[in-house]
């Protein structure tokens, strides 16, 4: 009897100890996934930025959970990242949503949109105002999971080749501008081309391109911009708060221990404020660098190519969502958010900066 019980015991605490963990074994196994970037090797803050949510990761797992990282090009080409999740190649990948217009428009939205919510709007919508929802379910079908995992916060308008004092000068040229933003161009008489980091130096050095959009002050430095173009434009218009997105392949994500998921949520949310924090933090230097060793004519938008892109934005928005209801969907969603934003804003973080000046 006494044998009996103690092995009564011994299930009983065995049997406790799975229901605290999970799944048998779940709490002990070791997953070894691929993340892939459409970033150049080594690049500041975004494939940096990676490399650090990688380690973040495998730290607070403990080790269960090792994600390995590779650049854009380095294992795949950079902007095939999309398809090589979806399909399960590689468990992850790092990218910008609106890359991916040509399968789903709305995942546009999950960027920027031109003349829209800045980072802080883009946080506030995705983490608390249903965006991370809508994301989550126009992913679904191509079996990924995404989440936010960085901000450039608000951009600059790009680098031109030549002076642009109307929005005449526009018609005509070539630059690489992707998601709304490049809809929008193509309004004005852009032809709006579509590069990966890595190719743009190159293009627009050779005149492959006449202008380009790339990020901001930092990172258009180290790029060496200002070497192939000379008019630099404010305000980024087309890009205020571009997030960037952590896609997980859906099928990897279910088999993941939920402590394991929530490991990763946390170190993603981790790295959206790390690397938007670090952008704030460096943009300033890199211009001042910009205007005074390298003597960049750094301009704004003439008011009335401001106005214009505007109205083109609309345009492009309303027509875009006459033919996809997806579309149309997200763009209800975003309007009523950003309304709402706009008004708190404009007696909160608008009013204060106008107190400052």
């Amino acid at each position: 009897m006494q044998g009996l019980g103690a092995a009564g015991v011994a299930t009983g605490l065995a049997a406790c100890g799975r229901s605290e963990q999970g799944p048998a074994g779940a709490s002990n196994r070791r997953f070894n996934w691929k993340l892939v970037t459409t970033w150049p090797p080594n690049f500041p803050i975004f494939h940096e930025g990676v490399e650090r949510f990688s380690q973040d990761v495998s730290k607070m797992s403990n080790g269960r959970l090792r994600i390995t990282v590779f650049a854009g090009g380095e294992l795949i080409p950079a902007l095939q990242s999309f398809d090589a999740v979806s399909q399960g190649t590689v468990e992850m990948g790092h990218g910008a949503a609106y890359y991916w217009s040509g399968k789903i428009p709305a995942a546009q939205f999950f960027t920027a949109v031109p003349f829209g919510l800045n980072a802080q709007g883009m946080n506030a919508w995705l983490y608390y105002g249903g965006g991370r929802e809508l994301w989550q379910e126009i992913y679904e079908p191509f079996n990924l999971m995404p989440l936010p995992m960085g901000n450039t916060g608000v951009q600059m308008g790009g680098w031109f080749r030549k002076k642009i004092n109307s929005i005449a000068d526009l018609k005509g040229l070539k630059m690489r501008i992707p998601g709304l933003g490049g809809k929008v161009m193509a309004k004005a008489g852009v032809n709006p081309v579509l590069l990966s980091g890595g190719e743009i130096y190159t293009s627009l050095e050779r005149g492959n391109i006449d202008a380009t959009e790339w990020v901001g002050p930092y990172h258009d430095l180290r790029l060496g911009l200002h070497r192939a173009a000379d008019y630099y434009y404010y305000p980024g218009w087309h890009e205020p708060g571009p997030t960037l997105e952590l896609l997980i392949n859906n099928s990897a994500w279910q088999q993941l221990p939920e402590d394991l998921q929530l490991i990763v949520e946390n170190a993603a949310a981790a790295s959206n404020i790390w690397m938007l924090s670090e952008f704030e933090a460096k943009n300033l230097a890199a211009l001042k660098t910009l205007r005074e060793e390298h003597k960049v004519q750094i301009l704004p938008f003439p008011d009335d190519v401001i106005q214009q892109l505007r109205k083109f934005t609309e345009e492009a928005l309303n027509e875009q969502a006459a033919k996809d209801a997806t579309f149309a969907k997200v763009l209800t969603a975003y309007r009523a958010f950003a309304s709402g934003n706009a008004e708190w804003s404009a007696l909160s973080e608008a009013a204060y900066a106008q107190a400052l000046r």
